[in-house]
């Protein structure tokens, strides 16, 4: 059976094998012999995977690859299902790896999706537009450094692999791509709230051409006369340390 890729679900199926090989290659698997595969489709990524010693659980949403990823791979755990929708821990993993050629359309949900998770996600390697692969990793004091910069730095390591051209698809995408890797630092939790961090960093970067004292004017706690020299800088001036302790200052008296 032939899958033809879905415009509705952004599949573009990854074409060359030496390319799917080298995604593959990209999992470290120093910390987890668990995989998490998202977005299947055909199985490009999936061959490479069986040959490794770990367990694998594939995720896909798309009827008609469900078919073909069953007749090629009887005997991979297969997950019906929207990923976004997914409740992880029903998986019955504990620290795994995820991979995928993501959909370019939901990418910001998959990771905020792997970002509610972190605390179970030893590693991801994942293809991403370029645009959106270069925010991820950016550092500050960048124009791409912003607000997935920021909340996916605060607990992994981020780092651009290599790109992949269009031409390496069906069908090519308008786009590049790159593919990244994650890697779960050593922060269990932040020394502040998450939640109000994760305010704190839209809410700065929502308006990133202001400096902070005015990008953050809907806080109140922002008279602290420590702040002055923070508050005098734009979001993008401002490591993942500076914004956790910004958080702190805002929120101490709330």
């Amino acid at each position: 059976m032939r899958v033809s890729p879905k415009k509705q679900l952004g599949q573009h199926f990854l074409i060359n094998e030496k390319i799917a090989k080298k995604i593959v290659n990209s999992l470290a698997l120093n910390k987890t012999s668990q995989i998490i595969e998202i977005g299947a489709g055909t199985g490009a990524l999936t061959k490479f995977l069986i040959k490794k010693n770990a367990s694998l659980k594939l995720i896909e949403i798309d009827n008609d690859a469900i078919v073909v990823l069953k007749n090629k791979f009887e005997n991979t755990t297969i997950i019906h299902a929207d990923f976004l929708k997914l409740d992880l821990e029903t998986i019955g993993f504990d620290n795994y790896a995820i991979i995928g050629n993501f959909p370019y359309n939901i990418s910001n949900q998959i990771l905020f999706k792997i970002l509610e998770n972190r605390n179970s996600i030893v590693e991801m390697v994942g293809m991403f537009q370029k645009e959106v692969a270069a925010r991820i990793c950016s550092r500050p004091k960048s124009k791409k450094y912003g607000i997935l910069s920021v909340l996916m730095q605060a607990y992994f390591n981020c780092e651009v692999l290599f790109d992949v051209n269009s031409n390496n698809f069906n069908p090519p995408p308008k786009v590049n791509s790159s593919v990244i890797r994650l890697t779960r630092n050593n922060v269990k939790e932040l020394s502040c709230n998450h939640k109000k961090f994760i305010q704190v960093v839209k809410e700065g970067f929502g308006q990133r051409r202001k400096k902070l004292k005015n990008a953050l004017k809907k806080f109140t706690n922002l008279d602290d006369s420590n702040l002055r020299e923070t508050l005098s800088k734009r979001a993008e001036e401002l490591s993942v340390f500076e914004f956790i302790v910004l958080t702190n200052k805002i929120f101490s008296n709330s």
